[in-house]
């Protein structure tokens, strides 16, 4: 029997808990292994149709039993212990793995609003070639203005650039690429920053937009809340464990985009298939957690001339 897509989640809610039941019910009946990484705060008895729960002291037995010791490397109470899923679906062959959150809830009938229907849904099939706008070499892109008119950035954008204005894509074709990592929009409340949210409106609904993909010198963080990754980019799910559990897929985001634009491997933005029905966080403490990210992130990414293999956490 071939091996099974994963969906992982890292998440303390409980067995009862509406967003984890979707998408349980949704991964079995797409064909997907649906993995849910507990964590110290979770509760002591998780029992979910269609769900493999692994509590702290499983992932300890798993890291043993296959002679690892990153379970027990791994902070507690930090969001890096999804990593765990990640090795777990590695391990299993899994030919593609999605990754979300427990507070976003899968879109699971296409909008009529949709442009491509293969990414119309969340559990709709993956592949890794998509027809896309390509943009290169333009430096730091605010992809999310091609789905808004509205000044909205993605978490993880360097503050400084937010009101450079977007190039026309009118008279670009769009092509077939390969394209390992695939990031998702959210509707709603989608992954902006604290500062976002304490001076601009939300909800946000995202138009529908035809693919895009990044490729060699244009810069944008993509998430770790609605994102496939591909064999190829298996390497680069790693979430660093030792910084702010609010950046580190921002700084993932940044190696990996370093990483790929080095590969020829664009990075695809496709339409919204979540919307995000957010967890309750302290916005005034939530700021200086970011802060760090427009202080290094303020060189042009696509000077950097760094080798793969040595890619800095941001970039240079």
């Amino acid at each position: 029997m071939p091996a099974r897509p994963a969906l992982v989640v890292t998440s303390i809610a409980g067995d009862t808990n509406p967003i984890l039941q979707q998408l349980a019910r949704g991964a079995h009946a797409a064909g997907w292994r649906s993995l849910i990484i507990g964590d110290t705060k979770s509760p002591a008895t998780f029992s979910l149709p269609h769900c493999e729960f692994l509590s702290v002291a499983d992932q300890l037995a798993w890291s043993d039993s296959h002679s690892l010791t990153y379970a027990s490397l791994c902070p507690t109470k930090h969001y890096a212990r999804k990593n765990i899923g990640y090795l777990e679906a590695i391990r299993a062959g899994a030919p593609f793995i999605v990754e979300t959150d427990d507070d976003n809830q899968p879109i699971e009938f296409a909008p009529a609003r949709d442009h491509n229907q293969h990414s119309a849904t969340f559990f709709a099939p993956r592949s890794l070639l998509r027809s896309a706008k390509v943009l290169r070499d333009h430096g730091w892109l605010n992809v999310y203005r091609y789905w808004s008119a509205t000044d909205i950035w993605p978490r993880g954008f360097p503050l400084e650039h937010i009101q450079q204005s977007v190039p026309s894509l009118a008279d670009t074709p769009a092509q077939l690429v390969a394209c390992p990592i695939q990031q998702g929009l959210a509707d709603e409340n989608p992954d902006v920053d604290a500062i976002y949210r304490l001076t601009r409106s939300l909800p946000v609904y995202f138009a529908a937009h035809p693919d895009i993909a990044l490729a060699h010198g244009t810069w944008c963080p993509f998430n770790s809340q609605n994102t496939t990754f591909f064999p190829q980019a298996f390497p680069l799910l790693y979430l660093p464990a030792l910084c702010s559990f609010r950046m580190t897929d921002i700084w993932r985001s940044f190696i990996a985009q370093r990483i790929c634009h080095a590969n020829g491997w664009p990075i695809l933005f496709h339409n919204a298939t979540v919307r995000q029905l957010r967890n309750d966080h302290n916005l005034m403490r939530a700021t200086p957690k970011s802060a760090p990210r427009s202080k290094h992130s303020r060189s042009n990414p696509a000077s950097s001339t760094r080798s793969p293999t040595s890619a800095p956490a941001t970039p240079n």
